[in-house]
């Protein structure tokens, strides 16, 4: 992916070179939003969160919210002057933050609702295609180098290492012992 499309200035500048340009999606191989998309809505989302590092971190999320109704109006997509148009209309009420992280969220009868990163920005032709790319998870506490933190007996659950082989513990069945869960037991 590349990342110097990740962020709302650079994303915004993208489309801004491209006015007369055809604007698609690409969420899949082969796969397009319908010509007859609307972009529903732009979010933006200030989060904040806490690792299981116990690391304190934020960002802002820009997100771009595609809709595709379910009789297909438009045999051409929107250019992308009409996208820029339907993002000043939405600045003028909110400013986005121009460090925000893109995202793109999609989804049909066919593909599952989700969150996407512009992966890149492709011209062919008329077209300017918006190659999306999906989201993953990640731990950051591992990408910082550090542990994600201990269980009660001061075990870490994950680390650096975890790449390597680590003994596997014994799972203890809990419904073997028919009484471990009724009402007099006090598990509940």
């Amino acid at each position: 992916m590349d990342n110097s499309l990740n962020n709302w200035q650079a994303f915004k500048a993208v489309l801004t070179a491209h006015p007369q340009h055809i604007l698609q999606f690409q969420y899949a191989q082969d796969r397009y939003v319908d010509a007859s998309y609307h972009i529903t809505e732009i979010k933006q989302a200030p989060i904040v969160s806490v690792d299981c590092g116990g690391k304190l971190n934020s960002w802002t999320e820009v997100i771009l919210q595609l809709w595709e109704p379910k009789i297909s109006e438009n045999r051409q997509a929107m250019k992308v002057s009409k996208a820029l148009s339907i993002v000043s209309l939405v600045e003028k009420s909110l400013p986005l933050n121009p460090l925000g992280i893109v995202k793109i969220e999609f989804g049909n009868s066919s593909f599952d609702t989700r969150q996407m990163y512009p992966g890149a920005f492709i011209v062919e032709g008329e077209n300017l295609v918006v190659n999306l790319m999906p989201d993953v998870t990640q731990c950051k506490a591992i990408g910082r180098g550090q542990s994600c933190g201990t269980d009660a007996n001061g075990e870490e659950c994950c680390d650096v290492a975890d790449s390597k082989e680590k003994p596997q513990r014994a799972l203890k069945n809990l419904v073997a012992n028919a009484t471990c869960c009724t009402p007099e037991s006090g598990c509940c």
